[in-house]
């Protein structure tokens, strides 16, 4: 996070690569998850969004030298059609799990992360990679302060916290 912040320029490139190898893992998983809900009713939408991320990150990967507005609007489209790919999704589960509004709500949150991405080009890829520096920090502040909670409720418990099993 730090160095995002002190250096914006140079965590361009590595954001490049970044959202690329994310697009790839977050498509990999969304697809092994269509995959393995073969009986699973709307899984051809995950089937697709799975596919759309694997093209994003291999696209991302093939073109490396992209401007940061090319890059914005790459992340703004996936969010996009991601989000709602989430949304589809979520009203076939709806018959099938509960708690399906989770997959809508982060459906709705990919679209206006990408909606605001192209409402806002002008503030560049050099804004986006500041806004994941602040966000790494506030991110691992609150998982460190998560970590020292977990300890400290497992010292009241008297040892190491117990891993639920079904």
């Amino acid at each position: 996070g730090l160095a995002a912040i002190l250096w914006p320029g140079v965590t361009l490139t590595v954001l490049v690569l970044w959202i690329g190898a994310g697009f790839l893992v977050n498509g990999a998983f969304v697809l092994g998850a269509a995959i393995v809900g073969r009986d699973v009713q709307g899984r051809s939408w995950l089937l697709l969004d799975g596919l759309l991320g694997i093209a994003a990150g291999i696209l991302t990967f093939l073109y490396p030298g992209i401007t940061g507005l090319v890059l914005l609007w790459l992340v703004a489209g996936w969010a996009i059609v991601s989000g709602v790919l989430q949304i589809a999704a979520a009203v076939q589960f709806r018959k099938v799990i509960r708690g399906e509004w989770m997959l809508a709500l982060a459906g709705a949150l990919a679209i206006a992360f990408g909606v605001l991405l192209i409402a806002r080009p002008g503030a560049g890829a050099v804004t986006l990679a500041l806004l994941i520096g602040w966000f790494a920090i506030f991110y691992g502040v609150v998982l460190i302060a998560l970590g020292f909670r977990l300890r400290g409720l497992a010292s009241l418990l008297g040892g190491e916290p117990q891993v639920a099993r079904r």
